[in-house]
């Protein structure tokens, strides 16, 4: 069986509120549905992605308050990439973070050239 891709990759956020302003304001993703977790419905669960949707896009949080700090080389998601088509996005991605007081770097890795922050 070969894998070609993923649906959607899940995290946690410690705040639903500040995680949608910086993924639909900063980086100008879109909120593609906003729910409950199913076995926790206390528990907000929110989907970003392209402008429709499409899977391999979306980002899912769930929202836990109490969450603690996490460290690199604990067995969680430290960090992870968003594939842009050319040179131009990444300078648009740039400006958004600039424009919003985010500090960004260029970097390579793996031949490919991207924006850290």
């Amino acid at each position: 069986m070969n894998i070609v891709g993923h649906h959607h990759i899940s995290m946690y956020t410690k705040d639903a509120k500040r995680n949608k302003d910086f993924y639909t304001n900063v980086l100008g993703l879109r909120l593609v549905e906003k729910s409950v977790n199913q076995d926790n419905p206390s528990m907000y669960h929110l989907f970003y992605g392209d402008e429709v949707g499409t899977a391999g896009t979306i980002l899912s949080f769930f929202e836990i308050p109490n969450a603690g700090h996490k460290q690199p080389g604990t067995e969680t998601i430290y960090r992870f990439s968003l594939l842009v088509p050319n040179q131009a996005a990444l300078h648009y991605f740039e400006k958004r973070l600039e424009n919003n007081g985010i500090k960004s770097e260029r970097l390579y890795y793996l031949g490919q050239e991207g924006v850290v922050f």
